[in-house]
């Protein structure tokens, strides 16, 4: 069994060794002042595509936008570890779908408003191993994006996006969480 299936927070206070992204994402949920487009970096396991999860859940809590999702309404039990999911928030594992036809599916979706959600999600997990022309393909999308889409590309090798990607996004630097911390 793995244990990040087992033990993935459900909530940003429950993310272990992240404090400075913790801190700086409920601040801007706190403010009102979320971004756009982030890029999540960091070794595997780390907590990126679990907070960038969260942070859709957090969102899209019908008491929110809020740090502290209820965990009852349908967007928070949907987008719960181990929940169905949400029509409103896709993945896309890069590693696998890496080409620039599983880029333009995700932006022909992208357009249209959330169905049941305030935002519509694009989460894109080992964002560096996207092709060029998929990359191409999100740009204009990432700089002018409709108000109510939000990305955030996880990656674990932050050297390997492009430049124009990279400007485009906030980025957050996760660390390695010791066994200590863990513990």
């Amino acid at each position: 069994m793995a244990l990040y299936r087992t033990y993935r927070p459900a909530q940003l206070s429950e993310v272990i060794g992240q404090d400075h992204v913790v801190t700086a994402l409920t601040r801007a949920i706190e403010n009102d002042r979320i971004h756009h487009a982030y890029l999540f970096t960091g070794p595997r396991g780390c907590g990126k595509t679990s907070t960038a999860r969260i942070l859709a859940r957090a969102l899209n809590c019908v008491q929110g936008p809020t740090a502290t999702p209820c965990g009852v309404c349908n967007s928070c039990v949907a987008l719960a570890p181990n929940g169905v999911g949400n029509l409103d928030v896709e993945e896309l594992d890069a590693a696998s779908n890496s080409g620039v036809d599983d880029v333009r599916a995700l932006r022909e979706t992208a357009v249209f408003a959330p169905a049941e959600s305030r935002f519509r999600f694009m989460i894109i997990d080992e964002a560096h191993q996207l092709s060029t022309k998929a990359i191409d393909a999100f740009l204009k999308m990432v700089e002018e994006p409709p108000a109510h889409l939000k990305f955030i590309f996880a990656t674990t090798e932050p050297d390997k996006m492009p430049s124009t990607l990279r400007s485009r996004t906030h980025q957050f630097n996760f660390r390695l969480v010791s066994t200590k911390t863990i513990a």
